[in-house]
């Protein structure tokens, strides 16, 4: 999939450049990399809300239909009901003036169900993402509650249409630690219970080591490493994640000191020549400037864009 948006004096930005991965059914990815890598652009694409102006190509298969392909009638029936998204910021995704509960029941209302079948839905969601006095927590503005309340109000709405592929945007980013490992946890366990897909869209090795079984790394736009999380996580095949491993050592051991990546992330307007990782990788060569690295089996179920990946420290 490949996704541009418009740049300065009428040119074109490739945010997204053929990113491909599988989010197989009751399996959590984890869609990792550092700010700007291109994770939310992706996960927007896959929603059908890629932000105005953007134009998409490629394919994005769902249960063997192109969803690109699709018409804007097809993919709104899609959106919501067969894939929904958790956004980072419920305070923004959800609408200010309306309270919780009619939210969360748009999609059930737009089925046609009794007013009072509605209402018992969004009770039984809202109880079911852990908010207490869901009947009462109904009738709040997503103002009226907490930043943990809201999450969870966010994540019954996502579930209102029954998905069958959850899209999770650094959905703990803005709370504390302990409401961030019940949030996760409750994420975990209806994943588990409805053999859902989900994809968690994170920059926190932690979280995903923890809660992921598939791992995709994405740098500068594209997939550099795809694989087993505990595999990828403990055995990188891409200096790229040998690098993020490194500055984040909880994930392999709590006592190593933490090395933070050297240099800048590459932008996509900005993106250098071949490899877009080589300014600050340590196994840089020439062929790294000039040739493009296509992402390639290293091992089984194991991928890696880059052109010495057996050489990668811990591969």
């Amino acid at each position: 999939m490949v996704v541009d948006l418009p740049g300065p004096r009428s040119t074109r930005v490739r945010v997204v450049d053929g990113v491909s991965f599988d989010v197989p059914r009751a399996t959590t990815v984890g869609l990792i990399g550092e700010s700007g890598s291109g994770k939310t652009m992706t996960a927007r694409a896959i929603l059908g809300l890629p932000p105005e102006g953007a134009t998409l190509a490629g394919r994005l298969l769902w249960h063997g239909e192109d969803l690109l392909a699709a018409d804007p009638e097809r993919r709104r029936a899609v959106r919501g009901r067969e894939i929904a998204m958790i956004f980072q910021d419920p305070l923004a995704a959800l609408n200010p003036t309306q309270r919780i509960g009619r939210q969360i029941g748009e999609i059930p209302r737009r089925d046609g169900l009794p007013r009072a079948e509605v209402r018992r839905r969004v009770v039984a969601l809202l109880d079911r993402a852990g908010v207490p006095e869901p009947e009462r927590r109904m009738r709040a503005h997503p103002h009226e509650l907490s930043g943990g309340l809201r999450q969870r109000a966010m994540i019954a709405t996502a579930l209102a249409g029954e998905p069958a592929l959850l899209l999770a945007d650094e959905p703990t980013t803005a709370l504390d630690v302990t409401v961030q490992s019940r949030i996760l946890r409750l994420l975990a366990h209806i994943q588990a219970a409805d053999g859902l897909a989900m994809l968690l869209v994170s920059h926190d090795l932690r979280v995903v080591s923890h809660v992921a079984q598939q791992v995709v790394v994405m740098y500068a736009g594209r997939v550099c490493e795809r694989g087993p999380a505990r595999d990828v996580l403990r055995h990188p095949a891409h200096p790229y994640t040998a690098a993020l491993v490194r500055s984040v050592p909880a994930v392999r051991t709590s006592t190593a000191p933490a090395d933070p990546l050297p240099g800048a992330p590459a932008t996509p307007s900005a993106r250098p020549t071949g490899c877009a990782f080589h300014p600050r990788c340590p196994l840089a060569r020439a062929r790294c400037r000039d040739e493009t690295p296509q992402v390639r089996e290293t091992a089984r179920g194991r991928w890696s864009a880059c052109h010495f990946s057996e050489e990668v420290p811990g591969s």
